[in-house]
Protein backbone atom coordinates (compact mmCIF):
# COMPACT_ATOMS: atom_id res chain seq x y z
CA UNK A 1 0.00 0.00 0.00
CA UNK A 2 1.15 3.51 -0.75
CA UNK A 3 2.66 5.65 2.35
CA UNK A 4 4.82 8.18 2.55
CA UNK A 5 8.54 7.68 3.32
CA UNK A 6 8.64 10.57 6.04
CA UNK A 7 6.64 13.27 6.96
CA UNK A 8 7.33 17.05 8.83
CA UNK A 9 4.73 16.05 11.63
CA UNK A 10 3.20 12.38 13.41
CA UNK A 11 -0.28 13.80 13.18
CA UNK A 12 -2.45 16.08 11.11
CA UNK A 13 -5.71 17.90 11.40
CA UNK A 14 -8.60 16.20 10.11
CA UNK A 15 -9.72 19.25 8.09
CA UNK A 16 -12.66 19.96 5.73
CA UNK A 17 -12.25 19.89 2.13
CA UNK A 18 -13.45 22.55 0.51
CA UNK A 19 -13.86 24.15 -3.24
CA UNK A 20 -12.75 22.57 -6.39
CA UNK A 21 -9.29 20.97 -7.69
CA UNK A 22 -7.06 24.04 -8.92
CA UNK A 23 -4.37 21.11 -10.21
CA UNK A 24 -4.03 17.57 -11.96
CA UNK A 25 -7.68 17.71 -13.61
CA UNK A 26 -6.65 17.54 -17.01
CA UNK A 27 -5.56 13.98 -18.30
CA UNK A 28 -1.28 13.79 -18.81
CA UNK A 29 -0.38 10.75 -19.36
CA UNK A 30 -3.09 8.30 -20.27
CA UNK A 31 -6.05 8.79 -23.28
CA UNK A 32 -8.49 7.67 -20.57
CA UNK A 33 -9.19 8.66 -17.28
CA UNK A 34 -11.26 8.70 -14.19
CA UNK A 35 -12.81 12.00 -12.41
CA UNK A 36 -13.89 12.75 -8.96
CA UNK A 37 -17.28 14.50 -8.87
CA UNK A 38 -17.33 14.62 -5.28
CA UNK A 39 -14.98 16.09 -2.09
CA UNK A 40 -13.79 12.58 -0.49
CA UNK A 41 -10.95 11.57 1.95
CA UNK A 42 -9.64 8.30 0.32
CA UNK A 43 -7.67 6.17 1.75
CA UNK A 44 -4.32 3.82 0.84
CA UNK A 45 -6.52 1.20 0.68
CA UNK A 46 -9.48 2.11 -1.14
CA UNK A 47 -6.54 3.43 -3.92
CA UNK A 48 -4.54 0.21 -3.97
CA UNK A 49 -8.40 -1.71 -4.28
CA UNK A 50 -9.20 0.54 -7.22
CA UNK A 51 -5.85 0.05 -8.87
CA UNK A 52 -6.21 -3.64 -9.00
CA UNK A 53 -9.64 -3.81 -10.05
CA UNK A 54 -8.26 -1.95 -12.93
CA UNK A 55 -5.15 -3.95 -13.99
CA UNK A 56 -7.11 -7.20 -13.44
CA UNK A 57 -10.03 -5.88 -15.94
CA UNK A 58 -7.33 -5.10 -18.73
CA UNK A 59 -5.83 -8.10 -17.93
CA UNK A 60 -2.46 -6.49 -17.65
CA UNK A 61 -2.21 -5.08 -20.66
CA UNK A 62 -1.84 -1.18 -20.84
CA UNK A 63 -0.35 0.77 -18.65
CA UNK A 64 -1.83 2.69 -15.51
CA UNK A 65 -1.26 5.85 -13.69
CA UNK A 66 -2.16 6.71 -10.15
CA UNK A 67 -2.35 10.57 -10.08
CA UNK A 68 -3.11 10.47 -6.28
CA UNK A 69 -1.01 9.72 -2.82
CA UNK A 70 -1.84 9.47 0.66
CA UNK A 71 0.16 11.87 2.37
CA UNK A 72 -2.34 12.84 5.41
CA UNK A 73 -2.18 10.45 8.38
CA UNK A 74 -5.24 9.17 10.32
CA UNK A 75 -5.11 9.05 13.86
CA UNK A 76 -7.52 6.70 16.18
CA UNK A 77 -7.83 5.91 19.80
CA UNK A 78 -7.91 1.97 20.75
CA UNK A 79 -12.01 0.87 21.43
CA UNK A 80 -13.31 1.22 24.72
CA UNK A 81 -11.00 4.04 25.92
CA UNK A 82 -12.58 6.93 27.63
CA UNK A 83 -12.17 10.45 26.33
CA UNK A 84 -9.29 12.82 27.04
CA UNK A 85 -5.54 11.44 27.52
CA UNK A 86 -4.73 13.29 23.72
CA UNK A 87 -5.28 12.28 20.79
CA UNK A 88 -4.82 8.51 19.12
CA UNK A 89 -1.62 7.22 17.61
CA UNK A 90 -1.64 7.19 13.01
CA UNK A 91 -3.66 4.43 11.86
CA UNK A 92 -3.39 4.43 8.29
CA UNK A 93 -2.94 7.53 5.25
CA UNK A 94 -5.41 9.22 3.04
CA UNK A 95 -6.09 11.61 0.59
CA UNK A 96 -8.04 14.38 0.38
CA UNK A 97 -9.61 14.78 -3.37
CA UNK A 98 -11.60 17.81 -4.18
CA UNK A 99 -13.84 17.50 -7.05
CA UNK A 100 -11.84 17.78 -10.79
CA UNK A 101 -9.11 15.80 -9.44
CA UNK A 102 -7.92 12.83 -12.19
CA UNK A 103 -7.14 10.07 -9.65
CA UNK A 104 -6.35 7.36 -12.40
CA UNK A 105 -5.15 7.37 -15.45
CA UNK A 106 -5.24 4.38 -18.41
CA UNK A 107 -3.43 4.37 -21.85
CA UNK A 108 -3.23 0.83 -24.07
CA UNK A 109 -6.70 -0.62 -23.99
CA UNK A 110 -9.80 -0.16 -25.94
CA UNK A 111 -12.30 2.70 -24.88
CA UNK A 112 -14.74 0.25 -23.79
CA UNK A 113 -12.43 -1.77 -21.70
CA UNK A 114 -10.81 1.15 -19.81
CA UNK A 115 -15.02 2.63 -19.41
CA UNK A 116 -15.83 -0.83 -17.53
CA UNK A 117 -12.24 -1.18 -15.58
CA UNK A 118 -12.85 2.44 -14.64
CA UNK A 119 -16.90 1.23 -13.43
CA UNK A 120 -15.22 -1.53 -11.42
CA UNK A 121 -12.76 0.86 -9.89
CA UNK A 122 -15.21 3.26 -9.09
CA UNK A 123 -17.26 1.07 -6.89
CA UNK A 124 -14.34 0.78 -4.41
CA UNK A 125 -14.10 4.42 -4.21
CA UNK A 126 -16.25 6.61 -1.69
CA UNK A 127 -17.06 9.16 -3.88
CA UNK A 128 -19.13 9.38 -7.64
CA UNK A 129 -16.81 10.05 -10.64
CA UNK A 130 -17.01 10.38 -14.30
CA UNK A 131 -14.93 8.60 -17.10
CA UNK A 132 -13.40 11.09 -19.71
CA UNK A 133 -11.11 10.72 -22.56
CA UNK A 134 -9.06 12.93 -24.68
CA UNK A 135 -10.64 14.81 -27.36
CA UNK A 136 -10.79 12.90 -30.25
CA UNK A 137 -10.86 9.70 -28.62
CA UNK A 138 -13.28 6.97 -29.22
CA UNK A 139 -16.29 6.90 -27.19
Amino acid sequence: MLSPKRTKFRKAHKGRIHGNATGGTNLNFGAYGLKAMEPARVTARQIEAARRAITRHMRRAGRVWIRIFPDVPVSSKPTEVRMGKGKGSPEYWMCRVKPGRIMFEIDGVAALIAKEAFDRASAKLPMKTKFITRVGEGD
